[in-house]
């Protein structure tokens, strides 16, 4: 199934025009995507030429942390880059994603903060900001215009299903998508005189094993939580960007109801998809490590042993002390991010008859 960009813009322009009345400021919005698209190309086309060690470098071991949103990804990435297991993709270096174009930009962050799309996300799920190591699923949003980002916050609005658009079964981006993640992550290791990559790619759920044929080196952490935790999560964050960008809990009844069905059921889907493919052994289990949410909340100590073990990582005094601390943190926080089953129309019944492959084979 080909899908092209100018098919995937208007179609995404006649979606939000129906939904949200907003004709002049997404048609400004287009054009100022499109103009960033042709400087970024043109400064990464400057990149090759003053950074020639770009070609001599490659992407080796990388660590990617795969589950679905609010399932304790955010926080496992945040540390392992914090701790130097690797380097993170931040927003802004998605965005501006050439080396010189960033060296430019980075005094104006402070300033480019009051524009960026960061500002609409809650910080009772996590703080983000154009300077916060985020998942890496936004850089093939703001390259392509593609993916589970558009699917989540412009297409599940639509009447028609349009989640075969980012379905790797009918369509399969990966090859292009990896191509450029691969581009941004070499340049963020020059920036930074790293080595490895730590990244966040939720929409890996839906396509384990293709990637890991590709990147035999890879070692995965799969976030397991409970769908009633994560589910009703999920929905709310992504709500409450849409709430804080458009209102979305002032739209008509109906398109609430016909947005979240779609998205709760991409949602379902990444997780099922998961499960059959562990359960088929399609997934090469030797490179990826079950990380469970309760597990990361009450026994942080124990959980860090079994991932430096797996990574490879060397360990040291500093990295010790800092997961003692961690673990104690951990085993006291409570979530600021509160939401409920009823308020998106769901019960606990549906999300485990939907979820039941799931739950057999990583939550019983």
């Amino acid at each position: 199934m080909q899908i092209n960009t100018t098919k995937r813009i208007l179609t995404s322009y006649i979606i939000i025009k129906n939904t949200f009345n907003i004709y002049i400021k997404s048609i400004i919005i287009g054009k100022i995507i499109f103009l960033l698209r042709l400087v970024i190309n043109f400064f990464m086309m400057l990149d090759n030429i003053f950074f020639p060690s770009i070609n001599k470098t490659s992407i080796k071991k990388p660590i990617i942390i795969v589950g679905n949103p609010r399932s304790g990804t955010t926080f496992l990435q945040r540390f392992l880059v914090k701790n130097k297991f690797g380097q993170g993709s931040e927003l802004w270096q998605m965005i501006y994603s050439s080396i010189i174009l960033q060296k430019i930009i980075r005094p104006f962050l402070p300033l480019l903060e009051y524009i960026s799309p960061a500002k609409h996300h809650s910080t009772d799920a996590h703080k983000t900001s154009l300077s916060s190591v985020e998942t890496d699923d936004v850089g093939i949003f703001f390259r392509y215009f593609d993916g589970f980002f558009l699917y989540g916050f412009i297409l599940c609005f639509s009447n028609k299903n349009f989640f075969d658009w980012v379905d790797p079964k009918k369509r399969n981006n990966l090859n292009r998508d990896m191509k450029w993640l691969n581009k941004v992550w070499k340049r963020i290791l020059i920036s930074s005189n790293g080595d490895r990559i730590v990244a966040k790619l939720f929409s890996l759920s839906s396509n384990t094993p293709d990637y890991l044929k590709m990147q035999k080196d890879a070692k995965i952490l799969y976030m397991i939580r409970n769908p009633l935790d994560v589910i009703p999560s999920g929905l709310s964050l992504v709500t409450g960007v849409l709430d804080k960008m458009f209102g979305f809990w002032s739209l008509p009844k109906h398109k609430r109801e016909l947005f979240v069905k779609r998205l709760y059921n991409g949602l379902v889907e990444l997780l099922n998809r998961f499960a059959d493919d562990w359960d088929s052994n399609k997934i090469d289990k030797t490179k990826v490590l079950l990380v469970e949410y309760d597990e990361m909340m009450n026994d942080f100590d124990g959980l860090m042993d079994k991932i430096i073990t797996f990574t490879d990582h060397k360990s040291n005094n500093n990295l010790i002390e800092n997961i003692k601390r961690t673990a104690i943190k951990q085993k006291k926080y409570k979530s600021n991010h509160k939401y409920n089953l009823e308020k998106f129309g769901l019960s606990e019944s549906i999300i485990k008859k939907d979820c039941m492959k799931y739950y057999e084979i990583f939550i019983n």
